[in-house]
C-alpha cells in the first residue's frame, strides 16, 4: 500500500472547493440527464466491494445496490456532508477516505470494482492512479470509468487550449485536453472497451467524453 506522506499534503482552497461542491450539487440533476444512459451500461453488476475515486456529492451512488459497502476516495473534505447525505438516502455503506487516488488506503485485491466519473482529468498523476485501481482490484474485478478528455483537431480542441488556465484554476486541477482512454488501455488491464460520446450542454470543453469498462 504507498503511503500518502510521501506526496504533498493536500490542502483544498477554502473558497473553491466549497463552491465546486455547491455547483456540482447545483448542476447534478442536469448532468446526470445527459450522462444517466452511460452510467447505466457500465454500472450493472457493480456491488459487493466498491470503491470510488473522487466521489464528489455522490451522484453515482444511484446507481449501486443498496447495502453495497463503498470507500468513497475523496480528498476535498467539502464534499463530505452531502456524500454522506447522498450515502444515506441511497441506503449504502460508506466509508470515506480523505486521500489523493494516488496513494488509496486499502489493501491489494480488496475491492470487487472501481468507479470514477469526471475525475483522471484534475488528478496530478493520472497513471499512479490507474495504478492503485490496478492494485485494489480483485482478479476479475471491473473498473468503470467516465472521464471527459481532448476533442479531435477542430473548434472543441482549439476552445479546451483557450480556457486551459482559468478552467483549470477554477476546478482545482481540472485538464480538459487529456488522452485519459490511451492512459487506461496502457495500464496492465486484462481486457478495456471504451465508447467516445459527445457530451451534449453548453459546456463546450467538455463535450468530447469517454465511457468505458477495465476488467483487471
Amino acid at each position: 500500500m504507498p503511503d500518502a506522506s510521501t506526496l504533498p499534503a493536500l490542502s483544498p482552497n477554502p473558497v473553491r472547493g466549497r463552491l465546486n461542491s455547491a455547483f456540482f450539487a447545483l448542476t447534478a440533476g442536469y448532468t446526470d440527464q445527459r450522462l444517466a444512459g452511460h452510467k447505466r451500461r457500465i454500472f450493472p453488476g457493480t456491488g459487493g466491494v466498491v470503491a470510488e475515486i473522487g466521489a464528489g456529492n455522490g451522484p453515482n451512488l444511484r446507481y449501486l445496490p443498496p447495502e453495497t459497502a463503498v470507500h468513497a476516495i475523496e480528498p476535498n473534505p467539502y464534499f463530505h456532508r452531502r456524500l454522506a447525505r447522498t450515502a444515506a438516502a441511497h441506503g449504502v455503506d460508506l466509508t470515506i477516505h480523505p486521500v489523493p487516488g494516488e496513494a488509496i488506503d486499502l489493501e491489494d485485491a480488496s475491492v470487487d470494482a472501481v468507479v470514477c466519473t469526471w475525475v483522471l482529468c484534475s488528478v496530478d498523476d493520472p497513471a499512479q492512479v490507474l495504478r492503485e485501481v490496478h492494485r485494489i482490484l480483485r482478479p476479475g474485478g471491473r473498473f468503470a470509468f467516465i472521464e471527459h478528455v481532448a476533442a479531435p483537431h477542430g473548434t472543441v480542441r482549439r476552445v479546451q487550449r483557450l480556457v486551459r488556465r482559468p478552467w483549470r484554476w477554477a476546478f482545482e486541477g481540472c485538464r480538459t485536453d487529456r488522452d485519459t482512454a490511451a492512459a487506461v488501455r496502457a495500464a496492465g488491464f486484462a481486457s478495456v472497451e471504451i465508447t467516445e460520446f459527445r457530451f451534449r450542454s453548453g459546456f463546450v470543453p467538455v463535450r468530447t467524453q469517454i465511457a468505458g469498462v477495465a476488467v483487471r
